[in-house]
């Protein structure tokens, strides 16, 4: 039987700091499993530099998955490490992958400091030198004291990094790798954005390298993970990104999932990673979700017919991550856009039923995320919900959704497709039109082996039939604002 791939990430940027996710990843697996997920795309698993206060991505010793006392902490913000091997083994148990955060780019908050010779930038132009080189101290050294060099004896010092900031300001680190330079990228986004955050790894240094790909070894033989969320990818030298890839699968001998993160808004800065990095990597489509944003804040005046324009799944769909939501752009971050709620269930739609692309579902969609934040010194609270559609979506995508597609993105607010079905999945094909404006209609064609056959709307009312002609064409119809899946009558049975 067919089996579509889908990943569902599973945390929120918010999510409970009481270390309790692992053992709900436990008991989630089942009905994770039962929704056609394939993917389970976890947090950073390992010892954070704010110990608990802070998701894992400002990370500190990748060795520590909960398992030593450091940084205040024995256990993680999610739970011991006896705890994560248990959650992936309850999501490999329930026939899923686990896709672990990897986060090779910076590490943060170290054991000690060292007088460091650096040379400050701007930090709107990083190859524009501000004053004199000089040397300050910083905590630049990390000797991983509650792990006593178990698994490892590496150290970290100064020698090891790019660049930091401190004290309000950006730093080139000039050292014997560095040359007085940063590392190449494939952009020139801020004259050069090697540096991110904390202390940025330095991939020129032979000994960092090496150490990268024998802790790779290390975490996937200790905990099984089968796939790879890669973090910041467009400030990582891609040549390097290249070459532990390559190692990695060439060690395991296995091709692992590998998605990048690569946060541009223009699709042409994602063809250009893909070809500085051979393909190898996978990116998540943020031209899309910013579509999705856009679309979602004007309503009736966007065009439907352009929601793909200018999206990876239309340039190159076989390696575009599509996703509607995730951690970066929920309400109260950074980088905030969240698709407004309205709008979520025409987008749920674009990812989930379509033959382009590799969807990712956000945690609140099936979860939901109560939290607060302070807001200009005030404290804001937040919920945010899935809609009533998604784990029908989900399932239609794991029985339904197959075979031969044809768009009918003909008129500028009501847009549709068809999918045929395939032999292999009785009952399979599904019918999606959607509007963000009045309800409609549409004559589409989803093939002749349907003929005869009734539809119903999955969403709407199940007295409402399409009758397929014997040209394989039926008349679909949606309301106001919203999707309509219609589906054999006979796989409703499929959703009881």
């Amino acid at each position: 039987m067919a089996n579509n791939l889908t990943i569902f990430q599973f945390f929120h940027w918010y999510y409970s700091t009481d270390g309790n996710l692992w053992k709900h990843g436990v008991d989630k697996a089942p009905h994770l499993a039962q929704l056609g997920i394939t993917h389970v795309w976890l947090p950073p698993a390992y010892k954070s530099g704010k110990g608990t206060d802070e998701p894992g991505y400002a990370a500190y010793d990748l060795y520590d998955l909960g398992e030593f006392d450091q940084k205040g902490t024995v256990r993680t913000r999610y739970g011991t490490k006896e705890e994560y091997h248990e959650c992936i083994k309850a999501i490999h148990d329930n026939g899923m992958h686990v896709m672990a955060d990897i986060v090779l780019n910076h590490k943060s908050f170290g054991d000690e400091k060292e007088s460091v010779p650096v040379q400050p930038v701007n930090p709107e132009n990083r190859k524009e030198y501000i004053g004199e080189p000089r040397t300050i101290e910083a905590f630049t050294k990390f000797t991983f004291p509650g792990r006593n060099k178990k698994y490892s004896e590496f150290i970290w010092d100064w020698h090891c990094f790019t660049g930091m900031d401190e004290d309000g300001n950006i730093y080139l680190i000039l050292n014997e790798h560095t040359n007085g330079q940063w590392e190449e990228l494939v952009e020139e986004e801020k004259g050069n954005f090697d540096f991110l955050m904390g202390k940025d790894i330095e991939f020129r240094n032979p000994y960092v390298k090496e150490e990268l790909k024998k802790w790779a070894e290390w975490y996937i033989e200790t905990t099984g993970i089968d796939s790879l969320r890669l973090d910041a990818v467009k400030h990582i030298n891609h040549h390097f990104m290249n070459e532990w890839l390559d190692h990695v699968r060439g060690r395991f001998q296995k091709n692992f999932l590998a998605i990048g993160e690569y946060w541009r808004h223009d699709v042409v800065h994602l063809l250009n990673y893909i070809e500085g990095t051979g393909g190898r990597v996978q990116l998540f489509d943020v031209p899309l979700h910013f579509n999705f944003y856009n679309a979602s804040s004007q309503g009736v005046d966007y065009d439907m017919r352009k929601i793909f324009d200018n999206t990876l799944v239309q340039a190159k769909p076989q390696l575009a991550i599509t996703f509607v939501d995730n951690h970066d752009t929920q309400p109260l971050q950074s980088l905030e856009s969240t698709v407004e709620y309205w709008f979520k269930p025409l987008a749920d739609a674009l990812i989930l039923l379509r033959e382009q692309g590799i969807p990712c579902v956000f945690y609140p969609s099936i979860y939901e995320a109560k939290y607060a934040d302070r807001v200009n010194g005030e404290e804001v609270y937040v919920e945010m919900n899935g809609t009533e559609f998604i784990e029908g979506m989900l399932k239609i995508r794991k029985h339904l959704a197959y075979g031969l597609q044809r768009d009918y993105f003909d008129h500028g607010n009501t847009i549709g497709w068809t999918r045929e079905g395939i032999d292999e999945n009785p009952l399979s094909g599904c019918a999606v039109i959607l509007t963000n404006s009045k309800g409609g209609e549409k004559q589409m064609e989803i093939g002749k082996r349907h003929s005869g056959r009734s539809f119903i709307n999955l969403f709407g009312n199940h007295d409402e039939k399409a009758v397929i002609d014997e040209n394989g064409t039926g008349k679909f119809y949606v309301n106001d604002k919203t999707v309509a899946v219609w589906i054999d009558e006979e796989a409703l049975k499929l959703f009881t």
